[in-house]
C-alpha cells in the first residue's frame, strides 16, 4: 500500500476505533451543538476495516470497459416501439392546425399523436414547492395543445416501428402556427411592455425572495472600502455521454407499467407515473441499469418523459425514445442563466463587515417538474458570503419566466454562481485595500474551532475547516514562490493570475430541501445485505449509479461492515421493484446518505451471522469474529467456519440448528440526515492562468484544490470526481454558453457549435485533503460531488481578473471569452 493511502486507511481506523457505544465520534460539547440522533449500536467496532479509506478500482470497470454496458438504447423488447417528436421551431406560437394523415401513411408508422390525445391519459402538472413562498408555474402537458412556450416543446408524437420510419414520417407532419410575441431577456421580463407567456398569472414573476439581517446600511457607511460589481452568467447545459433516454412498456392484462429509465431518481419517478397517469404505486416499475452520466439533468421528470409512457399506455405496447444530440440542447434543462449586482463592505485591516446582492435569473416558461426552478436563485441567496463570519447581509431575487428551454437544477445549483459572486467581491475589496488576497480570506473566514454555526443566511453549518483547507493549499501550491514568478513574469509583458475560491458545498441534504415543501422526493435511503448461500453478499442500494463510483464505495464499505473480501460483494441498483424504497442519486448525497444505509445494513448482518455461528460451534457469540469471510476465534484469530458453510447450514440443513432458533441472514436498513438540513463541506481551489493579452486567450497552467468532503471512502474516485467537477466549472468559466437570438432561438445548439473544455483545455489538477466527518452518522462522510464545479469557475475568473490588474481591466461576465477580454483591454468596441 502506498503512503497516501495508507495515511486514508489509518485516519478511517483512527476515527472508527474512537467510536462510542452508539458509534458516535468523539465531539467537544459546544452552546450550539446539535441534537444526538440515534445510531444502532455498532455489532462490532469497525477495527478490522480493510477497504474503506483505500484507493481501490471500481469493480465494474472492466464491464463498461469491455462494452457489456446495459444502456437503455441497448435494449430491445417484443413489439417495440420508437418515437421522435415534432418541437416547436420557434419560441413562442399558438397552434392552429395539425396535419397528421400523410404522416400516418409512411411505412411502419404505429400511430401519430397530439397534445390532446395524450392529455387524455396524463393528468397536467403544476411545479411549485410550498416552502419556496409564492412560488408559481401555469398547468403542463406532456406535449402542447394550444401553445407552444419555447423552441424544443414537443408538440406532436410519431411513433413507428424503427426510429428511422418514425423520423421519416415526421417530415410529413404538418403543424400550422401563428408566431407570437416572446419574452426573451430576463432584466425586461417584469416590463409592462414585455408580453406576459401565461395571462391567468397576470406576470412573468416566477419566485421572488429578500432576505435581509439588519445592519447593512450601517456596515456600509462605516466601511472603509466599498467594492461592487455586476456579475453575468451565461446560461448552459449538461452535455452526458448518454442522452435522456427510456423505454415504456405497459402490460393491459396486468395494468403493469414498466419503465427503463436513464435516470437517477427512479422511486421518485415511479411515484410521479403513479400519480399522473392514476395507475397505482405497485404496478409501476421503474428500472434504471447503466446510466452514462447525468449531472442533475436526469433528475427532472421531462414532458417528454410523460409523453413517452402515455403513447406506450395508448397503443399498449413498448414504445422507446431516445433523444438526439439537437434536440437535447433544446430539451434538456439549462441552467445558471443569472445576472447579480453585487458589493461588499471592509474595513481597512481586512475585516468583511457585510454582503448585498440583488440577483435577476431567467428560467423557461414553466417552473420544472417536480423539483422546481426556484431552487438554484434560492441557493444563491442562501450560500453568498457562505464561508465568512460577517453578521450583515441583504439580498434579493426575482426567478422570471422566459421562452427559452426550461432551467433547473445542475451541477452544482446555485454553489458555482454564489461563490463566483462572493469570491470575486473579496478580491475586489482585497485589491482596494491593498492586501494579499488569500491572507484576506484567512482573515474573514469562520473559525475551525467555532462550529456549530450559523452563516449570516441563517444556514447550520456543522463542522467545517476552512482555515486547514488554506493553510494546506498555500503549502500545496507555494504561494511565494508562485507570486516572485508572477511578478517577474510582468516585468517581461507576460500576464499571469492567481485566483482563489473559498467554498462551501451542500450535501447530505435532509427533508428540509423538498419534503417541506410537498415535494415527494425521498430524503431517506435504504440498503438491504443478504448472505447468499455460497458465502457472497448481496447488496440491494436505493442509490445508483451514473458512472462516479457509487457501487465501489457501497462495495468497500460492505465489506467493511460484514467483514468480507470485497470480491465476494454484489451490488444490484435502480429498480424500483427489488431495492428499498430511497430518493437516489442527487445532491452529493450518495456516500452520505446511502454509504450509511449500507453501514448500519452491513453491521446487522455482521451480528445476525455471528448469531448463527454462535448456534453451529456452541460457542458465545462475544467469543467470535468476522474477518475476511471466515468466523474467527476473536482472541486468537484462529480460522473456525468459513461463510459458504454457514450459508449451506443456515439455507439447507437449518434442521441441524437448536429448536426455535431461525436464521436471519438478509436484513434492510434506512438512513435520513436529521440533524441539519443540509451537511456543509467546504474546500478552497486556486486557479493559475496567463492572459494572452494580445489575443484575449486564457492558458490555464494549473489548478489546486484541497476539499474536506468528510470521510474519505475512496481517495481515487473523490479525486478524480473533484478533478472532472473541476473541468465542469472551468466549462462554465470559459466555454459554455447557450446562446440565443433575438426570436429566442437557439444559435449554437449542437456539438459543433456548443463548446465544451476537452483534454487539451484541462490543467493538471492537484488535488489533496482535509478530513473532518460529519457527527451525523456512524460512517462520517460528507459528499463530494459538485465541490469542484462550485469552486472553479470563481477561482478561474479571479485568476484572469488578477493576471488582468495590472492593465486596469476587469471582466465579470462568464464565460469569459477572448472577444470579452479584448474589450475590456479597450482593444474593440
Amino acid at each position: 500500500m502506498n503512503a497516501p493511502e495508507n495515511r486514508h486507511l489509518q485516519a478511517s481506523l483512527a476515527l472508527l476505533d474512537r467510536l462510542d457505544p452508539n458509534g458516535r465520534a468523539d465531539a467537544p460539547v459546544t452552546a450550539e451543538a446539535p441534537h444526538v440522533p440515534t445510531v444502532a449500536p455498532l455489532a462490532t467496532p469497525l477495527q478490522d476495516a480493510r477497504h474503506i479509506g483505500q484507493a481501490i478500482p471500481r469493480p465494474n470497470i472492466e464491464r463498461l470497459t469491455e462494452g457489456r454496458g446495459q444502456y437503455v438504447d441497448d435494449m430491445e423488447l417484443p413489439r417495440m416501439g420508437h418515437v421522435v417528436f415534432w418541437r416547436s421551431p420557434v419560441a413562442h406560437a399558438r397552434i392552429i392546425r395539425i396535419e397528421r394523415d400523410f404522416a400516418r401513411m409512411m411505412p411502419g408508422v404505429l400511430a401519430v399523436f397530439d397534445g390532446a390525445d395524450l392529455a387524455a391519459v396524463c393528468k397536467p402538472w403544476v411545479a411549485t414547492l410550498t416552502h419556496l413562498a409564492g412560488l408559481r408555474s401555469a398547468p403542463q402537458y406532456p406535449m402542447a395543445i394550444d401553445r407552444a412556450c419555447w423552441q424544443g416543446e414537443p408538440v406532436v408524437a410519431v411513433v413507428a416501428k424503427t426510429r428511422a420510419e418514425a423520423e421519416d414520417a415526421l417530415q410529413y407532419v404538418q403543424v400550422e402556427w401563428e408566431a407570437l410575441p416572446a419574452a426573451l431577456d430576463m432584466n425586461t421580463a417584469l416590463d409592462p411592455s414585455t408580453p406576459v407567456i401565461h395571462p391567468e398569472l397576470g406576470d412573468n414573476l416566477c419566485f421572488t425572495r429578500s432576505l435581509d439581517t439588519g445592519g447593512v446600511d450601517e456596515a456600509f457607511a462605516r466601511a472603509d472600502v466599498v467594492a461592487e460589481a455586476t456579475f453575468d452568467f451565461g446560461r448552459h447545459t449538461g452535455v452526458t455521454l448518454e442522452p435522456r433516454c427510456q423505454i415504456a412498456d405497459y402490460n393491459p392484462a396486468s395494468g403493469q407499467l414498466t419503465v427503463y429509465h436513464s435516470q437517477q431518481a427512479p422511486h421518485m419517478m415511479q411515484d410521479l407515473y403513479a400519480r399522473q397517469f392514476d395507475v397505482p404505486e405497485s404496478r409501476v416499475r421503474v428500472i434504471c441499469k447503466d446510466v452514462g452520466g447525468s449531472f442533475g439533468i436526469k433528475v427532472h421528470a421531462y414532458p417528454d418523459d410523460f409523453a413517452t409512457v402515455a403513447t406506450a399506455v395508448l397503443l399498449r405496447r413498448p414504445v422507446k425514445f431516445v433523444a438526439d444530440r439537437l434536440e437535447s440542447f433544446v430539451s434538456d434543462i439549462h441552467a445558471r442563466e443569472h445576472r447579480i449586482k453585487g458589493r461588499i463592505a471592509a474595513n481597512k485591516d481586512g475585516e468583511i463587515l457585510a454582503f448585498e446582492i440583488d440577483d435577476v435569473t431567467g428560467i423557461g416558461p414553466f417552473s420544472m417538474f417536480p423539483r422546481t426552478s426556484g431552487i438554484e436563485g434560492n441557493q444563491v441567496v442562501n450560500l453568498t458570503g457562505g464561508p465568512y463570519k460577517h453578521k450583515a447581509y441583504r439580498a434579493r431575487l426575482n426567478v422570471v419566466f422566459l421562452n427559452k428551454t426550461p432551467t433547473c437544477q445542475y451541477r452544482g445549483v446555485g454553489h458555482p454562481i454564489a461563490c463566483a459572486v462572493t469570491e470575486g467581491l473579496v478580491d475586489l475589496a482585497a485589491a482596494k485595500i491593498g492586501m494579499d488576497p488569500l491572507e484576506l480570506r484567512k482573515r474573514n473566514v469562520i473559525p475551525d474551532d467555532a462550529y456549530p454555526a450559523t452563516g449570516a443566511s441563517g444556514i447550520k453549518l456543522e463542522v467545517l475547516s476552512h482555515e486547514a483547507c488554506l493553510r494546506k493549499i498555500e503549502t500545496l501550491m507555494d504561494y511565494p514562490a508562485l507570486l516572485a514568478e508572477q511578478r517577474a513574469l510582468r516585468a517581461q509583458g507576460i500576464y499571469r493570475g492567481i485566483g482563489f475560491a473559498t467554498l462551501i458545498e451542500l450535501t447530505n441534504p435532509g427533508a428540509a430541501f423538498y419534503g417541506v415543501g410537498g415535494a415527494r422526493i425521498s430524503a431517506q435511503d435504504g440498503a438491504t445485505a443478504r448472505l447468499e448461500p455460497g458465502g457472497g453478499i448481496a447488496v440491494m442500494v436505493s442509490v445508483g449509479e451514473q458512472g462516479q463510483g457509487s457501487e465501489a464505495i457501497f462495495a468497500q464499505i460492505a465489506a467493511d461492515a460484514v467483514g468480507v473480501p470485497m470480491s465476494q460483494v454484489r451490488l444490484v441498483t435502480g429498480d424500483t421493484e427489488t431495492v428499498p424504497y430511497g430518493g437516489g442519486t442527487w445532491a452529493s448525497r450518495g456516500a452520505g446518505i446511502g454509504g450509511e444505509a449500507v453501514l448500519q445494513a452491513g453491521l446487522a448482518l455482521r451480528a445476525n451471522i455471528l448469531k448463527v455461528a454462535e448456534a453451529i460451534l456452541k460457542r458465545e457469540v462475544h467469543t467470535l469474529a468476522l474477518l475476511d469471510g471466515v468466523v474467527t476465534d476473536a482472541l486468537t484469530g484462529e480460522a473456525l467456519l468459513p461463510l459458504h458453510e454457514l450459508g449451506r447450514i443456515a439455507y439447507y440443513r437449518p434442521d441441524t440448528l437448536p429448536a426455535g432458533f431461525t436464521p436471519e441472514l438478509m436484513v434492510t436498513r434506512h438512513y435520513a440526515q436529521r440533524d441539519y438540513p443540509f451537511i456543509f463541506t467546504n474546500g478552497v481551489q486556486a486557479s493559475y492562468v496567463e492572459v494572452d493579452t494580445e489575443t484575449g486567450f486564457v492558458k490555464l497552467l494549473k489548478h489546486w484544490a484541497v476539499e474536506d468532503c468528510g470521510r474519505v471512502i475512496n481517495p481515487m474516485l473523490v479525486d478524480e470526481q473533484i478533478r472532472g467537477a473541476i473541468v465542469q466549472g472551468i466549462g462554465g468559466a470559459l466555454f459554455e454558453e447557450c446562446l440565443y437570438d433575438d426570436a429566442g432561438l437557439m444559435k449554437n445548439g449542437s456539438m459543433a457549435d456548443y463548446l465544451v473544455p476537452m483534454a487539451a483545455e484541462m490543467p493538471d489538477i492537484v488535488v489533496a485533503h482535509v478530513e473532518t466527518p460529519t457527527r451525523s452518522s456512524m460512517l462520517g462522510a460528507k459528499g463530494a460531488g459538485e465541490a469542484g464545479t462550485a469552486g472553479a469557475p470563481g477561482a478561474v475568473v479571479n485568476a484572469i481578473n488578477d493576471a488582468l490588474r495590472p492593465l486596469q481591466a476587469e471582466v465579470w461576465s462568464q464565460p469569459v471569452t477572448p472577444e470579452k477580454i479584448l474589450r475590456a483591454l479597450g482593444h474593440i468596441e
